[in-house]
Order: structure tokens, then sequence, then C-alpha cells
């Protein structure tokens, strides 16, 4: 494997059947692999989850286990019951910022103990859209600066307690009324609007030192044509220039159909990187062959000039 190759593979998140890491996974993890996504269908008990993240760090012992842990109705550790944890609308719905930080301290706590090392949470959505079918009760609410003071709580609670925290979906997905896993949403207000609403949870979470952030799969024609993953004006001139964002920048599954069903998987995945993204985030039906052929599509676009070879 050539170092181009590692360099790409580093780049890559892709989930996996099972309770146990399948072979595919452990021998690309040992060629460079970045890190996998967890869902609730690679969990049945907490012995088992931490089993499942020792096999995966013996591979090797720096990879990055993600979850979505966001408490209330998107659990994965307890999917089977439901989550121990208020979700995000009641907490903005209390409103007290030490709540939440304590909330998410003992989700991270949780987590920790279960070797996973990134939590994709806090939604960071303004929820300003009462059609929005994908957002919701996942925002703690409606008013940006409420928002903002709970995102920037359950980061610093969730990243005390160890677990790096993935604030998302950036620029914003609360004003839409479609669902990204299903087609490509547009945001169709000013860049005035944007910045006064949508950005501020972003930049809560900018402040009290985010680690992560994941990109929407949404149009913002105020910003770009293109999709927010995709697009350098959002991504780099807005995330890492105006709002001086230096963490990892980590794309939401690019199998879903607001990418999957437009440019495609590898294309997407070739445009994420060139717009500035760091991690390719691939969910339930990314398989070998198709990690094969994304790290394919993106040594050839370093080739092509596509993709800066740094």
């Amino acid at each position: 494997m050539s170092e181009l190759e590692r360099l790409a593979a580093g780049c890559l998140f892709p989930g996996f059947a099972g309770l146990e890491p399948p072979d595919w996974i452990r021998r690309r993890l040992a060629e460079g692999l970045g890190g996998v996504v967890l869902y609730s269908r690679n969990v049945k008990s907490r012995d088992q989850l931490s089993s499942l993240n020792a096999a995966l760090r013996a591979e090797r012992h720096d990879v990055l286990v993600a979850i979505d842990e966001e408490g209330g109705d998107v659990t994965r550790l307890e999917a089977a019951n439901g989550s121990s944890y208020p979700g995000n609308a009641a907490l903005g719905a209390v409103d007290d910022v030490g709540l939440t930080a304590q909330v998410a301290a003992a989700l991270g706590a949780d987590l920790r103990a279960v070797g996973v090392n990134l939590d994709l949470a806090p939604v960071a959505d303004v929820n300003s859209n009462p059609s929005n079918p994908i957002i919701g009760i996942r925002s703690f609410g409606a008013d940006p600066e409420l928002v903002g003071r709970h995102v920037a709580a359950f980061v610093q609670g969730l990243q005390d307690a160890g677990v790096a925290a993935c604030a998302k979906h950036f620029p914003g997905h609360g004003d839409t009324d479609a669902d990204s896993h299903l087609e490509l949403p547009t945001v169709n207000v000013d860049r005035e609007t944007l910045l006064a609403r949508e950005l501020v949870p972003f930049r809560a979470a900018i402040a009290a030192g985010v680690r992560s952030l994941m990109t929407a799969h949404i149009r913002v024609p105020a910003l770009d044509d293109a999709p927010a993953t995709t697009s350098r004006a959002i991504l780099h001139d807005l995330l890492r220039g105006e709002l001086g964002f230096g963490g990892m920048v980590m794309t939401d599954a690019l199998e879903m159909r607001a990418i999957s069903a437009t440019v495609g998987v590898e294309e997407g995945a070739v445009r994420a990187l060139a717009a500035g993204a760091d991690a390719l985030c691939f969910g339930h039906d990314l398989a070998d062959e198709s990690v094969e052929s994304v790290t394919r599509a993106l040594v050839a676009a370093v080739g092509d000039g596509k993709i800066a070879e740094d």
C-alpha cells in the first residue's frame, strides 16, 4: 500500500454490521483507516461494546471510534429501551445550562467507559422551521442564543469527560422542510439571517473549544450553489476563515441521498475533501469494496490535481 493510499484511508470513517469487527475492518485499520462509526446494530450490551472497541484498538491504538449519542430519541447505547438521558428539546425547555453540562458529562462518562472517544453530538441546529422532518426535538430550541448556550454547555460537559464532541450540522439544518437522508434540502434565507440565527450556536461551540464539526448535506444559496458538504466557500472560507475553526471537519454520511443520488458517493468524497473536510463519514451501507472504490477515487483526485496532497 502506498503512502498516498494510507493518507486517503485515514480520511474514512465507515460503519459495519455485527457485534465484533469484521475481518475487513481489522485489515483496513492496519492499513491506516481513520476510524469507524458505530450504530445500534453494533451494540448488544456495554460489556460487548467494550470488547468490540478493545478489538478495534488491538489493530490500531489511536483509532477514532465515533457514535451518535445525543440523548433523548437518538441513542445507540440504549436503543433497545430508550435513552436514560433527556433529549435536547427537554434540556432547552428547562434552560438550565448546568444541567445540560451534567447530562453531557454523564453521557461522556458512559461512552468513555465503553471505549468511544468521539460523540457525534450535540445538534447545534436552531429549530426554526416547524415543518422540518429531521431536526425537531433534536434541537435545543428555536432561540439561537438559547441553543448556543446549551450547545456550549454540552460540548464542555462531554469533553471534560474525555470524549470529543462533534457539533452538527454546519452551517445549520434547522430551517429545512426536507430530510437530507432522502433528498437535498435548501435553506432559502439571506446571509444576514444565517449570521444572526444559524451560525450563532456554531460560534458558541467553537468558543467552547469543540473538537469537531459535522457538515450538513444542504444547499444554502446565500453562501454557495454547491451543497455545504462540498462547498469550499462554506467549509474553508466561512468555517475556517471567518469563524476561525481549527478542529476536525467531518461530513455527514455520504451515502445519504442528498449526496449519493446527486453526485455519487465517490465524487462526493472527492469534492468534500477538496472543499476542506478532513473526515468522511459513511453509515450503514459502506462495505469493504466501497472503501476500496472511495480510496481509489481519492488517490486519483490527488493525481488529477482536484485534491492537494498536503
